[in-house]
């Protein structure tokens, strides 16, 4: 069994946002493993303008809390105003609880501690894209 199968494959469009170039380049091959195809930024400010250009095509971001230039809490309600049915799961490894809850009320679909594997990775984005897409 290969790497891919041991994770729900997906075929779905995929932000990822992480100021770590670490997790953008890990994360975004483990992805595309998976099936998906990856977008990266490296902070809040550049994921919005990835997110203007291709917003059609994003099925789900991955967005990370504390960055540079922009957070992930200012960067998630500037993509939900250009689309307020955006599908978004928060990760972090320094952001507070109360970040979390105050991002998650404000419309998020869901939020993982990091570090995290993979597979759970994978779980949880499945979770996100099935409820809008199964």
């Amino acid at each position: 069994m290969n790497t891919a199968e041991r994770f729900s494959k997906g075929i779905q469009t995929i932000l990822l946002v992480d100021d770590a170039e670490c997790i953008r380049e890990v994360g975004g091959e483990c992805l595309e493993a998976m099936g998906y195809q990856v977008l990266l930024a490296r902070d809040g400010k550049e994921a919005v303008e990835v997110y203007k250009r291709n917003q059609d095509n994003i099925d789900i971001v991955l967005l990370d809390i504390v960055m540079p230039n922009m957070g992930g809490g200012e960067a998630y309600d500037r993509m939900k105003e250009i689309n307020p049915g955006i599908r978004v799961l928060l990760l972090s490894g320094y952001g507070t609880d109360s970040q979390v809850t105050e991002i998650l009320k404000r419309g998020c679909d869901g939020f993982m501690q990091k570090p995290f594997t993979m597979r759970e990775l994978s779980r949880k984005t499945r979770e996100i894209l099935e409820g809008e897409f199964g």
